[in-house]
């Protein structure tokens, strides 16, 4: 078997070991690249060289981390534990080599990849934009189990490498630098040469600052972990995600010892890899890199023009010049257009930090009242009003000056593409490639096909949503598409508690309590009650549904949610003003909230307005925030029963009416 792991000697008897899986684009600590990786430490014991310099063959990084797909098999503790611990083992034999050790770092140095980097003496970076160093096990249930929850806290402190751990966010090159992650950042050519410097100087290795060593001292400990224990109930349920409270507990209890540390590492994290919240992270993962490996191929999108500079069109644009387009945007002045380019201003400014970046994207972004980008862009947005004859009247007038093979795409939130293409000379060419709201949070794009999309324009339109690093949802045009047809009976079920009398915070409790990231009544001022209203009055009028008459009420006295400042909340500071505590609720609230999604999930997928569940599931997931940890609405109800669930919405039925009524689809789910 050819191994993960090339060894070779230089003349100045420095070992390189480099990670060069065969016949992947990216490095991943499998459980053969770790047994190839203990074959090639034996190699370099006998070698006796005076050090040994790790890196990476790959162009894009380092190493992503351990190899998700193995989680899939682990059903007990037991089986993670023999996998942990046969990992950790490893990463010990390296940090034991008699000789020094350094990690050439380049692009990404995530998981497992950095607790590899870690259990070397030394580290050294290459600096550009791509790097990037983190341990983002929690986002898929777990924490580091490497040695990474000890071996992180002995290099940069407990502040740090806590943060690491709970946010899951890495670190860019030159923060990394600045908290000790690694010792050295250079330019790209120079990583090599940087490395072998380190292994003939020989330093003292890095360590923890003195702070850092007082605050991971066993009395200090239990005083900073009821802090930090604070924070994170106020961000999440222990019984949701527990891995976190994990990490927490085992620093609070081990601190950086490696003579406890690493066995509780591999029992918790163990522990946690057989619980319903990781394998269900895991699912989502996977879902993801579904979603990213949509649409391959080689077409290249240069130029975009958008049509429409309110909120959704100014962001859409904004997005497309962060990641390098070029944007014309337009709309009927240039005083239309101001509000648009001030907030990208802003937002360039938050996100990309430099300065000069920062003008530079901006520089990418121009105002168009003409629409001369209209002739030479790759993509034309439409993102006007939500009304078909205004949106029909642009299309005649611009697709005679569009390019052979440009998109033609509209944001249309609600109304089907046939509907939208009928006047054009070829209506095959109008795709929708509708973004949520906010642009820059939201990952999930849904790439609309009516019946008569041509198939090349679909698969081009996937490509555009990657390019913008966005998540592709391919999906049918019908009333409300995936998302706003799963969300609307979330949100429409609150607004009927609430007129029965249900307290606003009461209702939304129940929400985040099943695990959504925000309750419907605030999520519906959040998206603005005008467009709920909209959406709402498409999907009544397409499935004869009633729309609740507070909202229409509320639409009337340009009550519009957060955007203006009240709506089922008064808005202060981007913040809805509530209670001290949550008024009474219903047994059945929380049912009544979660199950018409699940309901109306099933719906979407016997009408095919998606190709399988999974698709379904991750829509619902990137798109609707539906609780992660839970898998999906449908992965939800196969877990508690489809039984149940069905038996679960009879009730609800005689209870409150028809609208509880479970599709006909729940007998085609398969357990």
């Amino acid at each position: 078997m050819t191994s993960s792991w090339l060894l070779h000697t230089d003349s100045d008897r420095i070992a390189w070991l480099v990670c060069d899986t065969p016949g992947a684009s990216t490095n991943v600590l499998s459980a053969q690249v770790l047994a190839d990786l203990d074959a090639a430490l034996s190699q370099v014991a006998e070698l006796r060289p005076k050090g040994v310099v790790l890196r990476s063959g790959k162009p894009n990084g380092f190493i992503a981390g351990a190899d998700i797909k193995e989680f899939v098999s682990i059903r007990t503790p037991d089986q993670g534990y023999a996998l942990v611990r046969a990992g950790q083992c490893v990463l010990d034999r390296l940090q034991d080599l008699p000789c020094p050790s350094v990690a050439a770092v380049h692009g990404f140095v995530l998981g497992g990849g950095l607790e590899l980097a870690l259990a070397c003496r030394y580290r050294v970076g290459a600096d550009d934009d791509r790097l990037s160093l983190g341990l983002p096990e929690v986002m898929l249930g777990i924490h580091p189990g490497f040695g990474g929850t000890v071996r992180s806290v002995q290099v940069v402190g407990a502040r740090t490498a806590l943060d690491l751990m709970l946010q899951g966010r890495p670190l860019k090159g030159a923060r990394a630098l600045s908290v000790g992650l690694i010792d050295a950042l250079v330019p790209p050519a120079d990583l090599e040469q940087r490395a072998k410097q380190l292994l003939q100087q020989a330093p003292a290795p890095r360590t923890a600052r003195v702070v850092d060593k007082f605050l991971n001292l066993a009395p200090v400990r239990p005083f900073i972990a009821r802090r930090i224990a604070g924070t994170l109930r106020r961000k999440v349920r222990r019984e949701h995600y527990p891995a976190p409270y994990a990490i927490l507990d085992l620093w609070r209890r081990y601190g950086a010892s490696p003579r406890h540390g690493y066995e509780a590492e591999a029992r918790s994290i163990s522990a946690l890899m057989a619980t319903p919240t990781s394998r269900n992270l895991v699912r989502v993962f996977l879902l993801q890199d579904r979603l990213k490996g949509l649409g391959g191929g080689g077409r290249e999108f240069d130029r975009l023009h958008v049509i429409g500079a309110g909120v959704m069109g100014g962001d859409i644009a904004a997005w497309a010049a962060l990641r390098g387009m070029t944007v014309t945007l337009q709309d009927r002045s240039e005083e239309l257009v101001r509000p648009a380019l001030d907030r990208a201003k802003v937002f360039f400014g938050k996100r990309l930090k430099d300065p000069q970046a920062s003008a530079q994207a901006y520089a990418r972004l121009r105002t168009d009242v003409e629409g001369a980008g209209v002739a030479t862009a790759d993509v034309v947005i439409e993102a006007i009003v939500e009304s078909i004859e205004p949106k029909r009247a642009l299309y005649a007038e611009i697709e005679p000056k569009m390019k052979p093979g440009a998109l033609l795409a509209t944001n249309t939130s609600s109304i089907e593409i046939e509907t939208l293409a009928k006047n054009l000379r070829d209506p095959g060419r109008l795709v929708g490639i509708h973004f949520f709201n906010p642009v820059a949070q939201m990952q999930l794009v849904e790439i609309v096909s009516g019946a008569g999309t041509h198939a090349q324009v679909a698969h081009d339109a996937l490509l555009f949503a990657r390019r913008l690093d966005k998540l592709p949802l391919p999906c049918r045009s019908a009333p409300g598409f995936v998302v706003n047809r799963i969300l609307m009976p979330y949100i429409n079920e609150a607004i009927f508690a609430l007129e029965a009398g249900v307290p606003a915070d009461a209702i939304d409790a129940a929400g985040t309590r099943f695990g959504m990231p925000m309750g419907p009544l605030e999520l519906a001022d959040v998206v603005g009650l005008d467009v709920c209203l909209h959406v709402g009055r498409v999907l009544a009028e397409a499935f004869q549904r009633p729309v609740p008459a507070v909202l229409a009420s509320l639409v009337e006295q340009k009550k519009w949610g957060r955007k203006n400042g009240a709506g089922f909340y008064v808005w202060r500071e981007g913040k809805p003003v509530r209670g001290a505590q949550p008024g009474a609720a219903p047994d059945d609230l929380e049912d009544r909230l979660i199950l018409p999604m699940l309901n109306e999930a099933v719906a979407a997928l016997r009408a095919g307005v998606v190709a399988d569940a999974d698709l379904l599931d991750a829509g619902a997931v990137f798109g609707t925030g539906f609780a992660p940890f839970r898998g999906g609405p449908l992965h939800y109800a196969k877990t508690r029963g489809i039984a149940e669930v069905t038996q679960r919405l009879g009730e609800l039925e005689l209870r409150h009416g028809a609208r509880f009524r479970a599709d006909p689809g729940w007998a085609s789910v398969s357990v």
